[in-house]
């Protein structure tokens, strides 16, 4: 069962969920508490159930047991932009929100990711970085307490996703919404979260917090030895 709440402060509760899909269970028993603004990052090998325990909490999918309790507002960002390509890019930022003044809530975000200056643009002239700027200013239009980010930057080059990252840190800090990031890249993790989150056959089998100044992120022996902790994790112990 899925219920939302619409105290902004609350958590993000899912006690004992499982998912099945036929004969093959994909979430098992799964716990799972993000409280506040608190930046989750959860990493895991591909077919552990991370982007279904997401589609739950987006709502895009129910669980065959347990409880997921979200907050009301909240927002999902995908792999792929899924911009509308017949639609300016400040009409795409407003799809889903319907109030007085829409556009101009919509070009405020357009200049919080940087992209004032392309609001009539059309989706195919933007770059990849710019398309999922586009997408995330779609996610924050509607000021969610809970912001889901499924692989959102693994298609880009390493220069535009390294900017998506300062992007995104900024955006959560000025935000403070919860925000959930699945990833495969355990720099990415490191880079952005406050807690670190390792899932293995439908569970969370390991977790981590991530206690380190913005420095120490990029280059200090505790992020190494995190580094490794979350290898071993992954089963990946001794690559560099």
């Amino acid at each position: 069962m899925t219920t939302t709440r619409n105290d902004a402060r609350t958590t993000v509760e899912v006690d004992q969920v499982v998912r099945r899909f036929g004969d093959r269970t994909v979430i098992d028993g799964l716990d799972l508490t993000i409280s506040g603004s608190e930046f989750v990052v959860l990493l895991g090998p591909s077919g552990c159930g991370k982007s279904t325990l997401l589609r739950l909490l987006a709502g895009l999918d129910r669980p065959d047991g347990g409880t997921v309790e979200v907050p009301t507002q909240r927002a999902i960002v995908f792999q792929g932009d899924r911009l509308l390509p017949w639609q300016k890019v400040w009409r795409n930022v407003t799809i889903g929100l319907d109030r007085a003044g829409a556009k101009e809530r919509a070009l405020d975000v357009l200049a919080e990711v940087g992209l004032a200056d392309r609001a009539n643009a059309w989706p195919k002239t933007l770059s990849g970085g710019e398309a999922q700027r586009v997408a995330l200013a779609r996610a924050l239009v509607t000021e969610p307490d809970l912001v889901l980010l499924d692989e959102p930057f693994s298609a880009l080059d390493a220069i535009t996703r390294l900017h998506m990252h300062d992007l995104v840190q900024r955006l959560h800090q000025r935000h403070g919404a919860a925000m959930l990031l699945v990833t495969h890249d355990v720099a990415e993790a490191i880079a952005l979260a406050d807690r670190i989150l390792v899932m293995n056959d439908g569970r969370i089998a390991s977790s981590y917090d991530v206690g380190l100044s913005a420095e120490d992120r990029r280059s200090s022996q505790a992020r190494e030895d995190l580094r490794g902790d979350l290898l071993a994790d992954l089963g990946l112990a001794g690559r560099h």
